[in-house]
């Protein structure tokens, strides 16, 4: 993946990175005129096209609601962790425990616990 310096739609400096997309035919003659039509490069718009429709996740509820739930497990587990190296370098034995983690449908099979 190659990343260069430059600036952002929202003209921040930042590192960009190389995404693949595939897509129909249709869609991309359809993103070729779209582009045309506003003298931008068709990199551009999908740009454009990506932050539009990450702003607009930011309001969604379901997305909100998904983003409590994954913060809530990202805490626990780090209150896990956080006890697991009390207890190794505290020298104290049954350091208070953190309630379990709950499996929750996105969660990777096969993680280390």
């Amino acid at each position: 993946m190659s990343e260069q310096n430059s600036e952002s739609v929202s003209g921040q400096s930042s590192q960009l990175r190389t995404l693949a997309v595939r897509i129909t035919d249709d869609l991309r003659a359809q993103l070729d005129i779209i582009a045309q039509l506003t003298e931008r490069s068709v990199t551009e718009e999908i740009r454009v096209a990506l932050e539009h429709w990450i702003e607009k996740s930011k309001s969604d509820p379901a997305v909100l609601r998904k983003a409590e739930s994954v913060r809530a497990d990202i805490e626990r587990e780090a209150k896990v962790k956080s006890n697991a190296i009390d207890a190794i370098f505290s020298g104290e034995k049954g350091a208070a425990k953190a309630p379990p983690l709950p499996r929750s449908a996105g969660s990777a099979k096969g993680a280390t616990d």
